[in-house]
This record gives C-alpha cells, structure tokens and sequence, in this order.
C-alpha cells in the first residue's frame, strides 16, 4: 500500500537521479548526418542495451557521451555535468566515466598490475601502493588476478578485454559505457567477458553497452535502445522490444539476427 504523511497525502518518491542526459544531440561527418535529435535519459543504475543495424549511430551515440566525438548540436550532461569545449569539464566527465572499446587498448609494455594501477596513480593521484591494492581487487573480480605479472600480449582475448574492465573500474566511475566489447573476441571467449558484465549489472552499475548479444540484453537490460539511420526509433523494456517490436526496421532487424 502507498505511504502517506502525517496529513495523510500520498508520499510520492522522489524521481531517479539521472547519470546521463542526451537532449536533441546531432552529430555530422561533413555532409553524413551521424546522430540525429537523439534524445535518451538514464537513470543511476540502470542498464541500458544499444542495438540496431551497423552504421546506424550505435558507437557515435557512446562516444559523443565522453567527448570522443565531439557533438554539434543539441545537450550532454553526465552526472550533472554539461559536456561543452571547456577541457576541465571533459576531465571531469570522464573521471566519472569508465569506457571499454571494441580493442582491449592495453598498454603492452607494462603489466596487467601496471595497466590498471597506472590512471588512479597519475589521474586520481592515488598513492601507488593504495592504487595496486584497489587494482587486484577489481583483478580479483573479474577472474583474472592470477595474471597481474604479465604482459597483455601473454594473456587470451577474453582475459585481455576482462583486464580492459578492470582498469576502467579503477578509476570508480559512476557510469560504464561498453562499445561493442565482445566483438573482437572469438566466440569461445565472448561468454566469459559477458558474465562479467552480468556480474556489474548485478552490483547495480550504471551501464550503456553497444552490443549484438541479444541474449545479455535479455537478461541485463532495464531498457532496450535500438537506432537506425543516426536516430532512436524505439526503446522499450526488453520482454517487449523482443516480444513485439513496434517500428518495422526493429522487426526487420531481430528478424535477422535471432
């Protein structure tokens, strides 16, 4: 039953703190209109799934939100941060981001222990003992701290890309985006990468993942993005979007694909 005050008014909750706000967002390669109006709200943890066609704006969208691309139009505001020009406030947005690309991007001359201790230290200006010790936690996490002493070249695909999630959890972000994480990855190592997704979604991180696994969507997702052509057409829960897809090119696609 709703709980109501001492006069007897319905207590109404107070709405979720947004992680991130994209408000009329463009984006142009010359003349190819990359993003357009897109507009998407996400709520602190929540679990948002991008899907749609290749081409379709999936990795501009996740770029644009930490200044990788930069966007031409329209608002980004990350963790009550508005994105713009200014480098202090690109810092700021990315402190509070953690990004884990398509590539694993592991600095091959250093350490697995090097690669995840290395922005805490001279970002963050953790002491480095403190920064090791926060590294192997989130090794240990994600299944791989038997392998800080080596180099990433000695280490599997999968391990490589579980290392990527690591070090982007070192640096304590609010907000995780993932780019297509899986896609470099042979299929026998994709279910290992995944379930430690899985594994973050549980601990209640906020998370916007580009991705074709439509079974991680399914068990992950609070909402469902699918774009094509540079816009949102259609965001639903998962149950729908994979039960009754309401715009024709979504029909399309999941006919495709599943």
């Amino acid at each position: 039953m709703p709980e109501r005050n001492a006069k007897g008014a319905l207590r109404t909750s107070p709405p979720p703190r947004l992680a991130l706000e994209m408000i009329d967002v463009n984006k142009w390669y010359g003349d190819y209109h990359a993003l357009r109006d897109v507009n998407l709200n996400v709520a602190a943890g929540e679990r948002i799934v991008v899907c749609g066609p290749s081409g379709s704006g999936k990795s501009t969208l996740i770029r644009c939100v930490n200044a990788l691309e930069a966007h031409e139009g329209g608002r980004i505001v990350v963790e009550g941060v508005e994105l713009s020009g200014d480098v202090r406030r690109i810092h700021e947005i990315r402190r509070e981001t953690g990004m884990v690309f398509q590539q694993f991007n592991l600095f091959p001359h250093l350490t697995i222990l090097e690669n995840c201790a290395l922005a805490p230290i001279h970002v963050l200006k953790t002491p480095r003992a403190e920064a090791e010790r926060k590294a192997m936690a989130y090794l240990e996490k994600v299944r791989v701290a038997d392998q800080a002493g080596k180099y990433p070249l000695q280490l599997s695909g999968g391990q490589q890309q579980r290392v990527a999630i690591a070090r982007a959890l070192c640096m304590s972000p609010k907000l995780m985006l993932f780019d297509e994480p899986t896609s470099a990855l042979d299929p026998e190592m994709v279910k290992e990468v995944l379930d430690t997704m899985v594994e973050l979604a549980e601990d209640g991180m906020t998370m916007v993942c580009v991705t074709h696994e439509m079974a991680f969507a399914r068990q992950v997702a609070d909402r469902v993005v699918f774009m094509d052509e540079g816009a949102i057409v259609e965001i639903d829960r998962p149950q729908a979007f994979f039960s009754g897809p309401r715009h024709p090119r979504a029909r399309q696609f999941l006919g495709e694909i599943l």
